[in-house]
């Protein structure tokens, strides 16, 4: 997996703020961050760039960046014009240019500065789940960002996101961004409507922009536009998109469980009630028992176990205490499956040996206490390295009153965020 410029001066910087050692490391080594150009002037900048041979003004740097990307394949040429074979020096070029560029075309897309958007967007992992304000917040700074992701693909011809992620390797990737970017949104559009059409628009650019990705990416995204148009009111249109992509495939079976939750407040708001509300038809049980056993009934539907969870406990809200004790039977006896295995992956600084900014990636496998069968072993390393490129170092946060990302259906706190869920 590439790693880009910008991903190992964050990292650095990150792990110089919280460990004293890699401080005095970095220290020590004289390496600089991009940081280090706070205090510097643009004439100071470019005295700097004079001292490495490369007699530019403002002017040539515009000429030099005016049809990259990123302040990083500027920077590659000239290192190599200059026979720099230092990397303190060669890194000074890299944050003299990248510094330039952000103070002179802010508005100009490149690697560099998407990446900050991206970023800043995660911000500040104490702050508290439930502020919407800092909800909204992120949702402006990300929208600003996945501007800047379709202007780059226009001037790619990017059609995937894996091959974004080859180009353009921010400290995110697109891949894992824009699934939390889509969930903000939703948040968020509870206290702002406009978020929700903004969703919607997302939605329908990234499966026309993005027709073939995996088939878990393509169906959560098909499923959060139906329900973003189901939320703002535009309830035929839900149904309609529903009804196609079932028809395509009868057996997606959170197809059917997205559809219903329209109906049933499956999902919740964000806030302090705690009770479900929806816009809409929202509230008839009816027409979400009637979606969830058409897809229950489907032959070789997946996931027929949570399409089961979905009756029991519509069920139980609707007062029938057998019939939802029955399907809960059922769901039980359906998902007892081989455990699966979560993946992750973390970048980190290597041992000092590797040099002082060298950086590495580690891939942790958790098999739960159960373990993992030996012959399922080939698979799963097959479906490893088939994972798109990039790693998730952070994770959006989930207000607690907010829908679980996980697509159960509960409030976060209710489910993976609470502490029988994380178990």
């Amino acid at each position: 997996m590439p790693i880009s410029w910008v991903t190992i001066d964050r990292i650095c910087q990150e792990e110089a703020r919280s460990n004293p050692g890699i401080r005095g490391r970095l220290a020590d080594s004289g390496r600089p961050l991009r940081s280090s150009a706070g205090h510097l002037s643009d004439e100071e900048l470019l005295e700097k760039l004079h001292g490495f041979g490369l007699s530019l003004d403002r002017g040539g740097v515009e000429k030099l960046c005016e049809g990259a990307l990123s302040a990083e394949e500027v920077a590659g040429p000239l290192i190599d014009t200059c026979g720099i074979g230092d990397d303190i020096e060669a890194d000074w070029i890299w944050i003299c240019l990248v510094s330039l560029w952000q103070r002179w075309w802010p508005g100009k897309p490149c690697l560099e500065l998407l990446d900050d958007k991206v970023q800043a967007g995660y911000g500040d992992d104490e702050q508290h789940d439930d502020d919407q304000e800092d909800v909204r917040a992120c949702a402006a700074i990300w929208l600003d960002a996945w501007a800047d992701v379709l202007r780059l693909c226009d001037a790619t011809g990017i059609r995937s996101m894996r091959e974004f992620d080859d180009r353009f390797p921010m400290t995110q990737s697109l891949y894992n961004w824009s699934q939390d970017f889509e969930t903000v949104l939703w948040s968020a559009g509870f206290q702002d409507r406009q978020l929700l059409a903004a969703r919607i628009e997302v939605c329908e650019e990234s499966l026309r922009r993005f027709p073939r990705e995996d088939q878990l990416m393509t169906e959560n995204r098909r499923r959060a536009l139906a329900e973003s148009y189901f939320e703002v009111g535009r309830t035929a249109k839900a149904d309609e998109l529903f009804q196609s992509w079932l028809t395509a495939d009868p057996r997606w079976g959170w197809g059917w469980i997205g559809w219903a939750d329209c109906y049933s407040c499956g999902y919740c708001r964000p806030g302090d009630s705690g009770e479900p509300a929806s816009a809409g038809t929202a509230g008839d049980h009816g027409r979400a028992e009637e979606v969830l056993r058409r897809g229950y009934t489907t032959p070789d539907v997946r996931d027929r176990g949570y399409i089961a969870e979905r009756l029991r406990d519509l069920c139980e809200r609707t007062g029938r205490a057998g019939d939802a004790r029955d399907f809960g039977q059922q769901a039980r006896r359906l998902q007892r499956e081989p455990p699966m295995a979560t993946v992750s992956r973390r970048l980190e600084l290597a041992d000092p040996d590797d040099g002082p900014a060298a950086v590495r990636e580690t891939t942790t496998l958790d098999f739960g206490a159960e373990g993992l069968p030996l012959d399922q072993f080939p698979d799963l390393m097959r479906a490893v390295r088939a994972r798109p490129p990039g790693t998730a170092t952070r994770s959006v946060k989930v207000g607690r009153n907010a829908p679980c990302p996980c697509g159960s259906g509960k409030k976060f706190k209710k489910c993976c965020g609470s502490p029988a869920g994380r178990g």
